[in-house]
């Protein structure tokens, strides 16, 4: 029996290679069942959805291009005097980090692209996860069950802005040297705390001889390491929740309606993240970001002219340039109000963000699980706080280079700066009213489409000698994709009598909510949906063309 079975085995030939070492991990680790629950999950398709990819591959681009960095470059502040290839600054005296880092952009071959690929990616990582938490945002994609994704997110946003403060700082040129003085003096202004961080960061007074070393260290190891684990926590969570996707016929709750995972979703993917590295690549090759050489190495008595961070910390350093320079004592300690103000409103603005699933919440008093996307025009006030948020960072975002924009538009910078302050207030505020009624005329527009279908431009003339539109209706599809969302209805406090004619204490939070429901959900909210009773006295021909 034995000697027949091994025949036919010589007969047959061996397995492929690939073949046997995955039966090999199988019988150790379970791949192949592994495989067949996961492998053909369904994605939805759409374009918005791509936004997270694009962060995601370039996280992927920075830690392979930071993986060639680090090979060349020396993170100690030790003086040495510059006797490279770049003719202006030989005989220059420049920390070591300074030295290594023109080595890497003139001396390593492929150098200083990589330098640029690893600065751009890591620019294009966090304007690609702005983005994508505001599409996350204005189509409620962070509801139930996804509250804590949406912290995940959250997280890698702010870490990723420390990320790249301190991988633009580990040069230590004199532009980069500007933007830790200015981190330092911050940190400073923090009361009790303050003085204990800074001490602690720099290893003594600033600049101190070990922050090039203590940032490598957070940049290199501590910071990504967290990002790494949290993009794992973030996609095991898209995993194990099932993509979100938009209204339209088929979709529910219940299912996901797109492509498998492989070998379609897997495919397009693999395509996609070769034209962002393609992308990147050839930024970094056209566009130059950060040439040190033209700057020079720090100095703590010199300050670059026109020091800008990059776009993602503007949004603070606005708000401290916006802000007066305020200073009080107390209990014989100086408080310096016009920065530690600033820190403070910053650190509110992104505790909002990051609350505000929570928030949202327990305003409507929904526990439901969401799978379906809402359009962001049938959610205006939730749109029209997204759009006030982003106007208030734009707006700080000028304020952080209002000197940049004094001199290039030839206005005064005090004009430029007091224009930042006043726009802060009421830019946000008129942001939100003209978002707001802006998402209820869409809703009129979608309600008249649904009722009188859609404008032909085709115009007839009656025998009586009117002049009407012909209007196409719209399919089912069309129909089912406008009337989809839900509206909900604003939460009560109720009757304050009860039937003994006792007066109810009604508790403040309990009137908060109902003020706020109402804001979200009340009449000049929404606008109530089409009925079926309309549809059908409007098509069986009672004014209808």
């Amino acid at each position: 029996m034995s000697t027949t079975t091994s025949n036919e085995s010589r007969s047959r030939g061996k397995a492929p290679a690939g073949e046997r070492v995955a039966d090999w991990a199988d019988g150790r680790l379970g791949i192949y069942s592994l495989a067949k629950a996961n492998m053909r999950k369904i994605f939805p398709d759409h374009w918005s959805f791509m936004l997270g990819e694009i962060a995601l591959y370039s996280f992927i681009i920075i830690i392979l291009t930071g993986v060639y960095l680090t090979l060349f470059f020396h993170p100690s502040m030790n003086e040495v005097e510059y006797h490279g290839s770049y003719v202006p600054l030989q005989g220059q005296l420049m920390s070591e980090a300074f030295k290594s880092t023109l080595d890497i952009s003139f001396d390593v071959r492929g150098g200083l692209l990589i330098r640029q690929i690893h600065h751009w990616a890591a620019i294009i990582f966090l304007a690609a996860m702005f983005v994508h938490m505001m599409r996350v945002f204005f189509t409620g994609a962070f509801r139930k069950p996804r509250e804590i994704n949406w912290l995940f997110g959250f997280l890698l946003f702010v870490l990723g802005m420390f990320t790249g403060f301190t991988g633009y700082s580990l040069p230590d040129d004199l532009l980069s040297g500007t933007g830790v003085r200015f981190t330092q003096g911050a940190i400073l202004s923090m009361p009790i705390v303050g003085t204990y961080i800074s001490m602690f960061l720099f290893g003594g007074e600033f600049p101190g001889d070990d922050f090039v070393a203590r940032f490598y260290s957070i940049h290199i190891l501590l910071l990504p390491g967290i990002m790494l684990g949290l993009v794992v926590g973030h996609l095991i969570l898209v995993f194990y929740h099932k993509h979100t996707q938009f209204a339209g016929p088929g979709r529910t709750n219940k299912n996901v309606v797109g492509m498998p995972l492989l070998p379609v979703y897997m495919a397009k993917a693999g395509g996609f993240f070769f034209l962002v590295f393609g992308f990147i690549a050839a930024l970094a090759g056209i566009a130059s970001v950060n040439p040190i050489w033209a700057l020079g190495p720090y100095r703590s008595d010199q300050v670059s002219t026109g020091a800008q961070p990059d776009w993602y910390m503007g949004f603070a350093e606005g708000l401290v340039r916006a802000m007066p320079g305020w200073e009080i004592n107390f209990w014989g300690h100086t408080l310096v109000l016009g920065v530690f103000v600033p820190l403070v409103v910053f650190g509110l603005f992104l505790g909002i963000i990051a609350l505000y699933p929570f928030i949202e919440s327990w305003i409507t008093g929904d526990k439901r699980e969401h799978h379906i996307l809402d359009r962001p025009r049938n959610a205006p006030t939730r749109t029209a706080f997204g759009v006030a948020w982003v106007t208030a960072y734009m707006i700080m975002l000028i304020g952080g280079g209002n000197d940049i924009v004094a001199t290039h538009f030839h206005l005064s910078i005090n004009s430029v700066t007091w224009f930042v302050r006043i726009g802060f207030f009421v830019g946000p505020v008129l942001a939100f009213i003209v978002t707001k009624r802006i998402c209820l005329g869409l809703q009129r527009r979608d309600k008249d489409k649904v009722l009188h279908g859609r404008e032909s431009g085709i115009i007839k003339r009656l025998p009586h000698g009117e002049f009407v539109e012909i209007h196409e209706p719209l399919s089912q599809d069309q129909m089912y994709t406008l009337t989809a969302h839900e509206q909900y209805k604003p939460a009560e406090i109720g009757p304050t009598v009860d039937e003994n004619g006792v007066e109810r204490k009604v508790k403040p939070t309990e009137k908060l909510r109902a003020k706020l429901s109402d804001a979200y959900y009340g009449e000049e909210s929404q606008i109530p949906k089409p009925t079926v009773e309309e549809y059908r006295e409007i098509t069986s021909g009672h004014g209808h063309h």
